[in-house]
């Protein structure tokens, strides 16, 4: 068996493509790196991968967090989260999920949404689904969002 180590891999002329035995499996142009998949399906590095995510502690802090620079704290179970690196749009996906509360006995179940978005900030809420769906503050609140990030510009 060999090993190659280095630091650098130059194409040859205008190369764009990444091939193992006979079977191209990384693809390059502007703006846009695909992967094989299953088969011969392609996935877009870029949309694939999440774009931020978080697990927060219902006292305000953040345990650990990606692409967040920090929260605003809106209320009970109400939480606005502003992204370091801003969305390109407002059409991002937002997943949430939370454990129960030992403070609410026999309560384990709650509802997670985002509200309307913007660029830079995602909304969640919890609610306590057995209380009518009153606000609750949560021990655990995790999430991540999937989307487009706003475009860098280079200077020239």
């Amino acid at each position: 068996m060999s090993t190659v180590i280095l630091d650098t891999i130059t194409g040859k002329s205008t190369a764009t493509t990444i091939t193992i035995g006979s079977t191209p499996v990384i693809s390059a142009s502007a703006n846009s790196m695909t992967i094989r998949g299953e088969g011969t399906a392609q996935t877009s590095i870029q949309q694939g991968l999440v774009k931020a995510w978080f697990n927060l502690n219902s006292d305000d802090d953040y345990r650990d967090k990606f692409n967040i620079t920090d929260m605003t704290d809106k209320g009970t179970g109400d939480f606005e989260h502003n992204f370091t690196s801003v969305m390109s749009s407002d059409d991002f996906c937002t997943t949430t999920g939370t454990n129960g509360s030992n403070s609410q006995s026999g309560i384990n179940s709650y509802n997670m949404y985002y509200e309307p978005a913007s660029t830079s900030a995602s909304f969640v809420r919890t609610k306590n689904i057995s209380s009518g769906g009153s606000p609750l503050d949560n021990g655990y609140v995790m999430g991540m969002v999937a989307g487009d990030l706003a475009k860098w510009q280079t200077e020239q």
